[in-house]
Formats: structure tokens, sequence, C-alpha cells
């Protein structure tokens, strides 16, 4: 895999899920209720689309001298069980930057998260914890920081192709409130798989940070209702009051974050290949940027910027 076709991947991705929402859309127009699911098919479909692309994009253009198994090509290398709890700090410690963000995104556009949050509770508990907090997390994983961000990698420096499959890992939520946090996730995970030199701490992380969400948002179910406040409730001063606490805990916990990174660095032996992200982002080998894309870009940015728009009114 090579940036071109990893843009040509992001494309069918994207171009299958705009198909999707136009045939919900006629349905539902239509009076039908054959797209009528529930939470559980409709996460399972969202993942596929999001799979099959990649998957048959790495089939496909696999060369002579990339005919290895996808746990090699893709980078799931074993890491150190010390390494596996310090994914998990490192989680944690990232999270008040994502809330962060996540409090801000608001003051501007409604909480994605919270508009499916009453189908998730209508389901066990179990079965959202494997949908959302390990399913989901792998099939992105999979897809962003394994085929696409290795495919810009083969096509250039370390640093854009962090930068590249984060945007459109970010892109992809079709929501300005999910990308972005998800674009200063994207970010990390880049930098965390880097510093492992393994797809599985990404994954590992991924599912920590989703496993978390599903948790709150189950426990919150037995809060009194004065300590839950209603998305309706939250005025921009209420945001803005809850930002500043945050943005402090976010000030502390981030850089905690990347010292986290740098001592799994050199736990797993790679401190030169973290350490010389920066100093080669000028690497270049071929155009990461095509027209497949900037199509791709432009049509998220339009169908984002419409329901945005749609909400106001």
């Amino acid at each position: 895999m090579n940036s071109k076709k990893v843009n040509w991947a992001f494309l069918c991705m994207i171009l299958l899920n705009m198909a999707m929402i136009v045939l919900m859309l006629v349905s539902y127009i239509q009076g039908s209720k054959f797209f009528d699911i529930d939470i559980v098919l409709n996460l399972l479909l969202s993942q596929m689309i999001l799979m099959l692309p990649v998957i048959l994009f790495v089939l496909f253009s696999r060369g002579k001298t990339e005919t290895g198994r996808f746990n090699e090509m893709l980078g799931f290398h074993k890491i150190k069980i010390s390494s596996f709890f310090m994914i998990i700090l490192f989680t944690y410690l990232m999270m008040p930057l994502t809330t962060v963000l996540n409090a801000i995104s608001m003051l501007f556009v409604d909480n994605a998260v919270n508009s499916i949050s009453g189908d998730v509770l209508m389901m066990p508990f179990p079965v959202m914890l494997f949908m959302i907090g390990m399913f989901g997390p792998f099939c992105e994983e999979f897809a962003f920081r394994g085929v696409i961000f290795r495919g810009y990698k083969n096509s250039g420096s370390v640093f854009w192709s962090i930068f590249w499959s984060a945007l459109l890992f970010g892109l992809m939520h079709l929501n300005f409130n999910q990308a972005a946090y998800a674009i200063a996730i994207g970010v990390l995970f880049g930098l965390l798989v880097e510093a492992t030199g393994s797809l599985w701490s990404s994954v590992i992380a991924h599912m920590v940070f989703n496993s978390h969400q599903v948790c709150l948002m189950y426990l919150s179910e037995f809060f009194p209702s004065d300590l839950v406040a209603d998305e309706a409730e939250l005025t921009q001063e209420l945001l803005i009051s809850a930002i500043g606490p945050y943005l402090i805990i976010a000030a502390v916990a981030t850089p905690l974050a990347i010292c986290v990174l740098v001592w799994l660095s050199k736990n797993e032996k790679r401190e030169i290949e973290l350490c010389s992200i920066w100093a080669r982002r000028k690497v270049k080998r071929e155009a990461m940027v095509s027209i497949p894309l900037i199509i791709a870009i432009v049509i998220c940015l339009a169908y984002m910027s419409l329901e945005w728009i749609m909400a106001l009114l």
C-alpha cells in the first residue's frame, strides 16, 4: 500500500457511507422500515463499511514483497506486559485533553455521542461494551493506524503520515463534534504506534478509551438526576465554566502522557524512531495528497457543514 491507494480506499469508504445515508433517507421519506435497524446492526454496518474498502485494497494491492501475513504487514507485533499497563495509563492521561476539545466543540455543535445514548442504553451492557468498546476500536485501528497510516508511511515521513491518518480518522466520524477530539486522538495514537512499534498499542488504548465511555454512560443511570446535566441544560456559560478546570488538568496530564510515550519507546527500544519523527518530517518519496483524497475531504466537510446548518434551523 502507498498514499495513492490509501487515498482511493478512503474515498471509497466515504462514498459507501454517503450511499448508505442516502438509502436510509430515501427509505425514511417513503415510510419504509427496511433501514429501521437497531443500534447494534447500525454499528456493525458502520464498521463493515469502514473495513471493506481497506481490506479489498490491501488484498488487491500487495506486491511480491508484500505477501506476508496481515499481522506482520500491518504491525501487529508483540509488546511487553509492562508496556501494556503503561498504555492504559497513557490512555487515561490523554482523556482530559479530549474532554476539553469535546467541551469546546459543544460551544458550537451538539454532542454526537449523547444523541445515540438513549439507543445505547436500551441494549444490554455486555453487548454495547463489545460493540463500542472492543469491536469498533479494533476495526478503526486496523483501518487508520494499520492500513492508512502505514500506507502513508510508505510514501513519506512519519510526521505527515500521523497527521493525515489522524485527520482522516476525524473526518470519518462525519460530524464536527467527534472530529474535534478524534483528530487529537488520532495524533496521539499514531505517536503511540511509533513509540511501541506495534498496532496492538493503539488497539488497546482505543478499547480502553471507548470502554471507559460506555461504562460512564451506563453508570450515569444510577446517578441522582440532579448530578447529571441534560445536554439541553448545558448553556455556553456552564460549558465555559467547565472548560477552565479541565483545561488546567489537561495542561498537567498531557505532558505526563508524552512522558509515558517516551518511557514506552525506551521500554520497546524505539527511542530513535520516536525522537526522529520531527527531525525527519521533510522526508518525502512521493506526494501524499491526490485528487481522490481532496474529493473525499470536500465530501466530508460538505456533509458535516450541511448537518450543522440543518441543526441550527
